[in-house]
């Protein structure tokens, strides 16, 4: 079941649990805490299973017209069951609602890291297109890659 939290300390509480339990992804404690803080601002959705959060994707407005997946995160023993695909569904439909035209999310470049070249195909299947890469962004190691999607 994936529920809208209203709640700033269930946010960074449940944003918290799930991204420290994914260090493939979230590994530098500095970037982690602070998908943690801003977790609290943002829109927030949790996916649920027996009333715990299993995974959770937030939302930042970038733009009049654009809405940013600023962090996400699915437990691994919940990987491939759907609760992404279903988070980034109700994500799409809340921002439609709300009245933004386009979304984007940036990950690691294909290629650079097995990791993440799931993550770039997991967003690919979900209807996001490749937009920019900015190679320095973030640093060498990690090229940045935006993916956009219309939300026509």
């Amino acid at each position: 079941m994936i529920v809208e939290i209203k709640n700033s300390k269930e946010k960074q509480a449940i944003s918290r649990k799930v991204l420290e339990a994914l260090t493939d992804w979230f590994g530098i404690e500095e970037s982690r805490e602070e998908y943690i803080s801003g977790s609290a601002d943002w829109t927030f959705f949790a996916a649920k299973e027996d009333d715990e959060a299993v995974g959770f994707l937030c939302l930042k407005e970038t733009g009049k017209a654009t809405v940013e997946l600023a962090v996400m995160g699915v437990l691994k023993e919940h990987h491939r069951n759907g609760v992404g695909r279903q988070l980034v569904e109700r994500a799409k439909e809340t921002a439609r609602l709300q009245g933004y035209e386009f979304m984007q999310v940036k990950t690691v470049k294909m290629g650079v890291y097995e990791d993440y070249d799931r993550t770039n195909l997991f967003y690919i299947s979900c209807g996001f297109k490749e937009f920019e890469v900015l190679p320095l962004l973030w640093d060498e190691a990690n090229p940045c890659q935006i993916y956009v999607m219309s939300l026509k």
